[in-house]
Formats: structure tokens, sequence, C-alpha cells
């Protein structure tokens, strides 16, 4: 097998991972740098809280399908399916666009926290997976209205899901690199976040709300 074509592939999986869509959909329809207002991360979240609900879940949705369409770009690599290295490559693509989108070439390194891409990858990899992990954020947004909170209480299920119930749900799936793979992922999302547990545990943190709020005139 060339070698070359995949690596190529990887390489588009990072570029796509690295246009953010928070800071070319804030750029273009409000002429502002998401990265100046708020809490001046380029996310969903950060976008909700400035601009309303529409415009984050415009973001997250772009977002969640860099993720499914980095993990596509598999059955071009020429690797057979349904074979463990295939699956090994499926997940090289997501931890690429994750990469790309958290350490975008395009913006100085400087990203998202990859919540909506991995949701993505796992969609793609994984769907009943990115379920549970859904169906756990929901229950606690239902609770606390913390987004940040949600996100990293659903985020623990996957290496949970991963590592304990392989043997029922994610054969032949399930290999050595997606049990890894999860326990790096729920890691770095959490490394992402800290911020979010600072604010969590000061209290500062704002909780999510449909009504659109006043954009914010510096970072916080």
């Amino acid at each position: 097998m060339d070698i070359l074509f995949p690596v190529i592939l990887v390489l588009c999986a990072y570029l796509l991972g690295s246009a953010s869509s928070a800071i070319l959909l804030c750029r273009l329809y409000y002429n502002t740098d998401i990265r100046d207002i708020g809490s001046g991360n380029p996310g969903a979240n950060n976008v909700q809280r400035n601009f309303g609900w529409k415009m984050g879940l415009a973001v997250f949705i772009i977002d969640f399908l860099k993720g499914t369409w980095a993990v596509s770009m598999a059955p071009l690599s020429g690797i057979a399916p349904d074979t463990e290295l295939y699956t090994t490559f499926q997940i090289i693509l997501g931890s690429a666009v994750i990469l790309g989108h958290i350490f975008p070439v395009f913006f100085r390194f400087k990203g998202g926290k990859g919540v909506a891409v991995l949701c993505g990858v796992l969609a793609a990899i994984h769907p009943w997976a990115m379920l549970v992990c859904l169906g756990a954020f929901l229950a606690m947004m239902c609770i606390t209205r913390y987004i940040s909170l949600s996100v990293l209480v659903a985020i623990l299920f996957y290496p949970i899901m991963a590592n304990l119930l392989s043997g029922i749900w994610f054969i032949p799936e399930a290999t050595m690199t997606l049990r890894v793979f999860s326990m790096a992922a729920a890691a770095i999302l959490w490394l992402t976040h800290i911020s979010n547990i600072k604010r969590l545990l000061r209290h500062q943190e704002e909780k999510f709300s449909f009504r659109k709020p006043v954009p914010k005139a510096g970072r916080k």
C-alpha cells in the first residue's frame, strides 16, 4: 500500500480542523473576532453566549460535520474496511481533525476546545457511544444548565463504554487503539476546559440561556 496518500489524507483532516467556523462566521456576520470577546474561546459555547443560541448552534453543526467529514475520508486510503488497521486509520483521521481544531495553523495555533468535532468523530466511528454521551449531556444540562459541566460529565462516558462495555457493543470495531483513543480524547477535552473548571469552582461560569445576549466588549 502506498503510504503517501494516507499521509495526505491525515494532513487534509488537520487542515479541515484548522478552519475555525466560530472565527469565520463571527467575522462574516458581525465583523468581530470572537477571540476578543467573552471567554476568548473560538467555540460554539462562547459564540452562543455573545451572539445567541442560533449562531452557537450553527458553529456546533459545522464543527460536528468537520469531524464526520474527516473520518469519512478513510475509504479513500485503500485500506480494507472492517479491519483493525482501518479502524486505526479512522482514529488517526479523527485525531488529526481534533488537533487541527484545537491548534489551527490558520489562526496562530489558538483554536477551540474540540467538543463538537469529537462528537462528529464519534458519530462516524461509534454512533452508539455518541448517543450515550449526548444523553448524559442533555441530562446534566436539564439539571445544571452549565454547558461546560455537562460536557465534562458526558465525555467521561466514552472511555467507560469503550473499555468496559466494548465486548457488548463495539465488536469488531473495538480495538486497543480505540480504547487508548477514548481515554486520550477525554483527557484532552478536560485539559481544554481547565478555564471552565476554574470558573465552575468559583461559581462564575455562565448558565445556558435562550435569550439573545448583548455582545461583551472584551475578554474576561
